[in-house]
């Protein structure tokens, strides 16, 4: 037998990662943040993406879930809100051995910074590449998150090598059909060349997956239509399927003790390791 058709044995051991925008300290946030802690705790993920996280001058919301869950945890702030910070984190059921950070384009075009985040994780099984990231959220802001996708790309890229696929979490603020979200899934010209990435939903989800959903007291407010916003993106599967997607679905979905956690719902998925 050549290489292309040697068996190779199957990953059946499994990672589960999950990303929510937590909407930084809107709404009832003294209601909300034990919602919030329930169903993070619930999830019982090893690699949490977190944005719209809320810091000040010494603590940060990521710490706090951290400290609750006793994980490693890395924060960044893009911009400031009321005074106070804004920004991405990651959480990690094992060490962060290392992080950066980079601004994506559109701070000087429209006033809002955005981030991408990023996080070595010394898994278990081997280090994992892992990226925190949240896009401008206009509807007529694709031009501005196709760039921000492209220096997201680019940062993806300057990580190598590594081993095990990049997982690459957060709010993108773009419908799957969307050229943003094309640029990144292999669809259209992708931003560094032979670098794509699979969408978890696509390939191991069921139904729709609309994480901004007008069944969301928050959500409706708004008057805007329901949509799948958040994603968690790997790239292309390792030997033995390190990094394919076996599960993929939705938490923070429903009330706890009748408070809505966020005005958007989380991702999770199950993955290889």
């Amino acid at each position: 037998m050549n290489e292309q058709t040697q068996e190779v044995e199957t990953i059946e051991s499994r990672l589960r990662a999950m990303t929510w925008n937590v909407w930084w300290r809107f709404g009832p946030w003294e209601k909300r943040e034990p919602a919030i802690l329930k169903v993070i705790a619930d999830v019982n993920a090893d690699i949490i993406a977190l944005q719209e996280v809320w810091g000040d001058g010494t603590t940060n919301f990521a710490a706090k879930v951290a400290d609750h869950l006793g994980f490693h945890h890395v924060f960044a702030s893009s911009m400031e809100m009321r005074g106070d910070k804004f920004g991405n984190a990651l959480l990690s059921r094992w060490p962060i051995i290392r992080h950066d950070v980079t601004m994506l384009f559109g701070e000087k075009e429209t006033g809002e910074g955005r981030l991408a985040l990023f996080g070595e994780v010394d898994g278990l099984r081997g280090r994992i590449p892992v990226f925190s990231t949240h896009l401008n959220w206009k509807f007529e802001q694709s031009n501005v998150r196709q760039r921000q996708v492209t220096d997201l790309a680019r940062f993806v890229d300057q990580k190598r090598p590594w081993t095990y696929p990049p997982i690459v979490c957060g709010d993108f603020n773009s419908e799957p059909s969307s050229d943003e979200i094309r640029m990144l899934t292999g669809l259209t010209n992708c931003p560094v060349e032979g670098l794509v990435f699979h969408d978890a939903w696509t390939v191991a989800g069921d139904g729709r997956g609309l994480t901004w959903d007008n069944h969301n007291p928050y959500a409706v407010v708004e008057f805007e239509p329901d949509r799948r916003l958040d994603y968690i993106f790997v790239g292309r599967p390792g030997p033995g399927g390190a990094g394919h997607m076996v599960d993929c679905r939705l938490a923070g979905n429903e009330p706890i003790d009748g408070v809505w956690p966020s005005d958007h719902y989380a991702v999770v998925a199950e993955l290889r390791y």
